[in-house]
């Protein structure tokens, strides 16, 4: 898509600007991998998001509707849409909204229309929404947006195109990304409405967007999936899942690597992915809108110590999750989608990099949970060829499933060493010999633990803790999807011990 070159940006731009802005660099980490086979599929599946975003408002506006209007206050918030209405016909009174389109006629643009005869009764001032122009050559234009304020919160969501061209549904409550969106519309309407400015500046002073409380960001999410539409269904054929790409200098400790078990899925099957897929956009939405405030608020001057290391928890957990999450969604997608053998983004990366900034995580998330946890690493590291966030999302995603599922006082040894042309990674779950914690239980001590219980084809649950996890086949895919290998050697009443090949990188240097 080529470079808005337009006086102002599109709204599509400002949010996701601010949203960047707000994340850093866990912003691309954040989102999840693409279920989409065509533009086609993408386009559709973005404008079933903006219709239940827009559903989603007009419940949120009806919920506020006092049940005896008030005639000194009858607006309850303050809609700016384009390029057709939002609202619902019986919203109309108590809702002030304008429509901004460039397809007017030329009285459209009149700043003052005839007044009505003195036997007309003068209709409510917003019985219907008004109509404000865009110029013609506005690349807003050719968006679908909304700027909604309320006592409550204050939001902007937009459907349009990111800056690679693909179609992008976008949506933000941070105050100040509200307000770049509007004063980016503002100067719209300097050229194009100058009339309506003096009521609108009046209006968004009133409804000057707040710092949401989380439930409520938290609601409209959970509205916004009831009202999705039902996706048109075409045909699902039975299909293997994708192997990895090959990487030279890596191949099976017993020889031919062997072939990965085909996933098929009947009617059934389909119906309990569609479930995971809902499942996991309604805990990662409202959890990325909780990580959001709770780094808006550290940004803030007045936050004390005490506070602030309270809220770098609620960060550290929400970003768990939502790692954990994005796995389960690149689960799917291997076990659903057509065989694209080299579609992995397969890299040479620093082990270095990824243990420095991953240990201190799991040491942490072992010591929480009182385990211990043993790192081993030789003096030099070499580099290996995998996906890099991938590879970091998966070897979390084993310490914290290793670490919900040994019970207090194990110990985990995490030991890396060279394997001919391979980098061998081994975790290993040891019993107590010290006498200075307590012994687990032998019979719970397991990684893969009796209590487990499958859900479907790619899940397991643990009633104990409420934790999900990819299955120990689903897994083995991902690892190998990664150019690596995944080993589990069982110990009846101790454990497994876990041993993962990664390639090592073979080219020379230059």
């Amino acid at each position: 898509m080529p470079v808005n070159t337009w006086y102002a940006p599109t709204l599509s731009e400002i949010i996701a600007l601010g949203e960047q802005d707000i994340l850093g660099s866990l912003m691309p980490n954040a989102a999840p991998p693409s279920l989409d086979k065509s533009p086609e599929q993408r386009q559709a599946r973005m404008e079933r998001q903006w219709s239940g975003a827009i559903a989603a408002l007009n419940t949120c506006f009806a919920a506020m509707v006092p049940p005896t209007p008030d005639p000194g206050h009858p607006t309850i918030g303050v809609v700016l849409s384009g390029p057709a209405p939002i609202l619902q016909s019986g919203l109309a009174d108590h809702v002030a909204s304008w429509t901004m389109t460039a397809d007017l006629s030329p009285a459209d643009w009149l700043p003052y229309h005839l007044l009505p005869s003195s036997g007309t009764i003068t209709p409510h001032p917003f019985s219907t929404a008004s109509t404000l122009p865009l110029l013609s050559h506005d690349p807003l234009a050719q968006e679908q947006f909304c700027l909604a304020l309320t006592p409550q919160f204050g939001v902007v969501m937009t459907l349009g195109r990111d800056t690679t061209g693909d179609p992008v549904f976008l949506v933000s409550f941070v105050p100040d990304v509200v307000m770049q969106a509007w004063r980016s519309l503002r100067s719209r309407l300097v050229l194009s409405a100058p009339h309506v400015l003096s009521h609108l500046d009046h209006l968004v002073q009133q409804f000057a967007p707040p710092t949401p409380d989380y439930r409520v960001v938290t609601q409209f999410h959970r509205l916004m999936l009831m009202h999705l539409p039902e996706p048109s269904h075409s045909a699902v054929h039975t299909i293997d899942v994708a192997p990895s790409c090959p990487v030279d200098g890596f191949q099976s400790m017993h020889g031919q690597e062997p072939a990965l078990h085909p996933t098929h899925l009947d009617a059934h099957g389909r119906a309990d992915v569609e479930l995971l897929r809902a499942i996991a956009h309604e805990v990662r939405t409202p959890l990325s809108t909780i990580r959001t405030l709770t780094r808006l608020l550290l940004r803030r001057k007045e936050v004390t110590p005490d506070i602030a290391k309270r809220l770098a928890m609620i960060d550290r957990e929400c970003t768990q999750q939502i790692d954990r999450f994005n796995l389960i969604f690149r689960a799917v997608e291997l076990e659903t989608e057509a065989s694209k053998p080299c579609a992995q983004s397969l890299a040479s990366i620093s082990l270095k990099q990824v243990f420095h900034d991953g240990v201190p995580q799991w040491q942490e998330r072992a010591s929480q949970r009182n385990l211990t946890l043993d790192v081993r690493l030789p003096q030099t590291l070499p580099m290996v060829v995998s996906d890099p966030v991938m590879l970091n999302q998966m070897l979390s995603g084993l310490i914290d499933r290793i670490t919900q599922t040994l019970p207090a006082g194990s110990h985990i040894q995490m030991q890396v060493s060279l394997a001919g042309s391979q980098l061998k990674l081994q975790l290993r779950s040891l019993l107590d010999d010290k006498g200075d914690r307590p012994t687990p239980d032998p019979v719970a001590y397991g990684f893969f633990a009796p209590t487990l219980q499958s859900i479907g084809d790619l899940l397991m649950f643990q009633p104990e803790t409420g934790n999900l996890s990819l299955n120990l086949d689903v897994t083995k895919n991902l690892f190998q999807a990664l150019g690596g290998k995944l080993i589990v050697r069982h110990r009846p009443h101790h454990g497994e011990i876990l041993t993962i090949f990664l390639p090592l990188e073979t080219r020379s240097e230059a």
